[in-house]
């Protein structure tokens, strides 16, 4: 049998890479550099100047970073969990096939799909104590001023998580509504069969079918909000007073306000414990069973 000339190279010379494979590595060397001076190197040299133990004695005899934790907590748990709930909820209406539902959808994408600085700020801008739209129309309506909707630490941090919905929901949504139509069809006649209700189908084959993706989506939107700055920053700037700052906003406010960059990236640094396990546990959740 004839045997080719690559072959017969390859059976000479075992150890020796084939042309193929070289061009891919050298191809693969200008992505590797890039990935080793934008990645590799920036997380590597935040890690060390986060590292220092004077810099978690700073942050953790500073009250604001403590309730700067505490702010974290409640902003996810709140956020997260509302906005996961209503995606699931409008991912069952926007599943209907009616045409004006489907232009429906389209204007309820907008928020997501648009810029999100131009956004908050508009909201910033209604709920203005003084001069916004809110309460000049809760004057005309009551001849009384409206409250202070952003000048206190539980009322800001409400504001925060509902614009973070605002923006966000869409998206989420989008992710509900593809795992709704991937459910067979088959599955909703059976129980038309056998007589069940909305609740009973919702209970019985939606969410069971939904469960792994509700759940993976649960723990990336927790990572991809963890780093929200736009909500916080722009609404109320961590104020008053630093009552509604962040992890994502407080390091900024010590890097560049204060010009405490260690403290900053060590601030950054301390959410690491929350990221890292679920950045393990998302992963493990999009292995295929037979892996797990």
């Amino acid at each position: 049998m004839a045997v080719s000339i690559d072959a017969q190279a390859a059976i000479k010379a075992p150890g020796r890479l084939s042309q193929e494979a070289t061009w891919g590595l050298i191809f693969l060397v200008p992505y590797i550099i890039l990935f080793a001076l934008l990645v590799i190197y920036p997380v590597g040299y935040g890690l060390v100047l986060g590292t220092n133990p004077a810099s978690f004695k700073r942050l953790w005899t500073d009250p604001v970073f403590t309730r700067t934790l505490v702010n974290t907590v409640v902003f996810l748990g709140v956020a997260v969990n509302i906005k996961l709930f209503l995606a699931l909820l409008l991912s069952g209406f926007f599943v209907h096939e009616q045409k004006w539902i489907r232009w429906l959808s389209v204007i309820f994408i907008l928020p997501w799909a648009i810029p999100s600085i131009p956004t908050i700020l508009s909201f910033r801008w209604m709920l203005n104590a003084e001069w916004g739209m809110v309460n000049s129309l809760i004057f005309r309506l009551t001849l009384e001023d409206g409250p202070n909707w952003l000048l206190s630490r539980w009322g800001g941090l409400a504001w925060i998580c509902v614009v973070h919905i605002w923006e966000y929901l869409p998206f989420w949504t989008l992710i509900m509504l593809a795992g709704r139509l991937a459910i067979p069809k088959d599955l909703y006649e059976s129980a038309d069969v056998d007589g069940a209700t909305g609740l009973q189908k919702f209970s019985y084959v939606t969410f069971p079918s939904l469960r792994n993706l509700y759940i993976t989506c649960t723990l990336l939107s927790t990572i991809m909000s963890l780093g929200d700055f736009n909500s916080i920053y722009l609404l109320t700037g961590g104020g008053p007073a630093d009552a509604t700052q962040t992890l994502a906003t407080l390091g900024i406010r010590y890097a560049f306000g204060m010009s405490e960059v260690e403290v900053g990236v060590s601030t950054v640094v301390v959410a690491l414990p929350i990221m890292i396990p679920l950045l393990i546990l998302m992963l493990r959740r999009m292995r295929p069973e037979d892996e797990q």
